[in-house]
């Protein structure tokens, strides 16, 4: 983490005072490094894991040319300058194997998918496309068969010394499977951010245990670890601390002793009983709070010693956009990672909103549909407030208005960020 940075003055006047939200995530990034070591894990275990080194291709890939089909070998000027072909078949060359001998010019050899072509031969023929004699000691090839048909060759996929990954790279299924072509047992990865879950308030309640008149369960820790599955990290449950001081700095001086990141939930505001970003500022440095975005203004994000902190909204809407805007990144940065922006689609709005504050970036729950000339429209959750967790659970993605943005009409372009782009894969 890069400490030596001058720290930005916390603004608390009006929204157009506050960070606005690409302020906010420029600096997240900027005061952020990586705080983690690289480990060797096997390629099978690599998916959702940060490289921490480049991986070159050692031999090329395909490594020798293979058929990518069940099939006939042959020879193109085998065939007739008119008509159908009929060839003999010479040999049986199953995938795996290694062929020794030789196909010649008026001759065909089956061949099973992946096995490698034999000297002489450069077309392939699916066997569907085919006649194969009743004894199958001959086959006919059709007319038109073009050279070179159904070939894969050696090194079409990477040649050797080619870069395959980078460094920072979130690796992918596809990833692992580009690494494991090579032959790789072993893939250095940077290990997991610890990460510290936390929740503030004397309102709330585990799921499980009765609840009283003015309690809340709380929801947040166990959205916040299942947002936190999608990332490398490893998750240590603090539970919930009460609205006390000396409780609040007792567990966040412990807990920054042993993690890499802190995320908390509720706090963050301004009340007598918000004790999180005043224990931050105490303990470490507090290096922004209070944002321009709706909903998850009161975010803070700061250290205590080697330890990032970020405070969440206690509202569950704006602690699940905030992880989904600001955490994330965060990690990645931790981690060792890339951070990539999130895809905007632009899309006609299906609602409208006669009024927005400006000044303000807001970020409204919502999902698409096709319209009526098949084009997608984006529709908005009726409702705003920030603790109807039921908008999120409709939704399939946020809509971004921008902070000059003061009304929407129907038909207007708005971007839509599926929650895929965020990390969160639906079914």
């Amino acid at each position: 983490m890069n400490t030596g940075k001058k720290l930005l003055d916390d603004c608390f006047l009006h929204d157009k005072d506050r960070l606005r939200h690409d302020e906010c995530l420029a600096l997240i990034l900027e005061r952020l490094a990586p705080v983690v070591a690289a480990e060797q894990v096997a390629v099978a275990r690599a998916g959702g894991r940060v490289l921490a080194n480049p991986i070159a291709a050692p031999r090329d890939v395909p490594l020798h040319t293979n058929s990518a089909v069940d099939g006939y070998a042959f020879a193109q000027a085998s065939l007739e300058a008119s008509g159908d072909t009929v060839l003999p078949v010479v040999s049986r060359i199953p995938a795996g194997s290694r062929f020794n001998g030789n196909v010649g010019k008026g001759q065909a050899a089956r061949i099973f998918t992946g096995a490698a072509l034999p000297d002489g031969v450069d077309t392939v023929v699916m066997q569907e496309d085919c006649e194969v004699s009743p004894d199958g000691r001959h086959v006919t090839i059709p007319q038109g068969t073009r050279r070179g048909a159904n070939i894969r060759r050696a090194g079409e996929d990477l040649r050797e010394g080619d870069t395959v990954l980078e460094p920072g790279r979130f690796l992918q299924p596809q990833d692992v499977a580009a690494i494991a072509s090579l032959g790789m047992a072993l893939v250095d990865v940077f290990r997991p951010v610890r990460v510290a879950l936390v929740s503030s308030g004397d309102e709330l309640v585990q799921p499980g245990a009765p609840i009283r008149h003015g309690q809340v369960y709380d929801s947040n820790r166990a959205m916040l670890a299942a947002l936190a599955a999608s990332l490398p990290v490893t998750v240590t449950d603090l539970g919930a601390l009460a609205d006390d001081a000396g409780a609040v700095s007792a567990a966040l001086a412990e807990a920054a002793a042993g993690h890499d990141l802190i995320i908390t939930s509720g706090g963050a505001s301004r009340g007598e009983e918000d004790h999180i970003v005043e224990t931050i500022g105490r303990l470490g440095k507090r290096h922004l709070w209070q944002i321009a975005i709706k909903p998850g203004r009161p975010m803070a994000m700061g250290q205590i010693g080697d330890c990032a902190v970020i405070g969440l909204p206690g509202n569950p809407v704006a602690a699940f956009v905030c992880f989904l805007l600001y955490v994330r990144p965060a990690v990645v940065a931790l981690g060792g990672g890339h951070w990539r922006q999130p895809q905007r689609y632009p899309v006609p709005a299906g609602f409208s909103v006669p009024k927005k504050k400006p000044d303000r970036r807001e970020f409204w729950r919502g999902w698409l549909e096709t319209g009526e000339d098949g084009v997608p429209v984006a529709r908005k959750f009726p409702r705003d407030g920030s603790g109807l967790i039921s908008g999120l659970r409709l939704a399939t993605g946020l809509i971004e208005i921008g902070e000059d943005v003061t009304a929407v009409d129907e038909g207007d372009m708005v971007n839509y960020i599926p929650f895929g782009e965020l990390g969160i894969n639906g079914s």
